[in-house]
């Protein structure tokens, strides 16, 4: 591959612990009520070197400054409605209330009828941008989108790719890397679960290490 890909284990709960012995770069960790997937349990301590990323939809700036003080979380990924005023505001109140403020990611959920035009006013407020697959639930769906409509991609912010991802599209997903778009990270979820926030580690350490070390 022509540069080093991140990955991103979302949708952690049952065995957090497992997963970060596997040394992702972030595991991700969903605030949402409605999803089977909820993080209510207690806070996992992974190594420092694993990024903790906060998965929110539409949620208010308090309850994410009270998630980020109580998880330590480095990212917030915004999965719903939210505005580009609402990322503005929130940059602005995580560094009031810390030293540093946290990186937020901007998520777009792509079907075939998505305008990448709308990605343009998230440009100055977003770190980085994720995209998934359009489907009933936020997250989670257990396919992959189009990714024939990644060529409409303009935009030169790096992206994190999600969306149904798992062994099976390793090879598309190896031609995806090596393209030139701006991708970051590749985000799985529902494709390495053995139950909602269970996950299959054996499954995902070969992923991670067939992404990490390509042959």
């Amino acid at each position: 591959m022509k540069r080093k890909i991140k990955i991103k284990v979302c949708g952690n709960k049952e065995n957090a612990n497992d997963v970060a012995l596997l040394q992702p770069d972030y595991m991700g960790f969903i605030f949402y009520k409605d999803s089977p997937r909820n993080f209510d349990t207690v806070p996992p301590a992974p190594d420092e070197n694993i990024k903790k990323v906060g998965v929110f939809v539409n949620p208010s700036i308090e309850e994410i400054l009270e998630k980020i003080e109580l998880f330590q979380l480095d990212i917030i990924q915004l999965h719903g409605n939210e505005s580009p005023q609402f990322c503005e505001e929130l940059r602005n109140a995580s560094l009031s209330d810390r030293k540093q403020s946290v990186e937020i990611w901007k998520v777009f959920s792509i079907d075939d009828q998505f305008n990448f035009e709308e990605l343009e006013c998230y440009e100055a407020v977003a770190d980085k941008f994720l995209l998934d697959t359009k489907g009933e639930h936020k997250g989670g769906n257990g396919y992959t989108f189009n990714w024939k409509l990644l060529e409409k991609y303009t935009s030169k912010k790096q992206f994190i790719l999600s969306g149904g991802i798992g062994i099976d599209q390793l090879t598309m997903l190896k031609d995806i890397l090596n393209s030139d778009l701006p991708v970051y990270a590749v985000d799985v979820n529902s494709k390495f679960e053995l139950g909602p926030g269970l996950k299959n580690v054996d499954g995902l350490k070969s992923f991670i290490e067939s992404i990490k070390n390509p042959v």
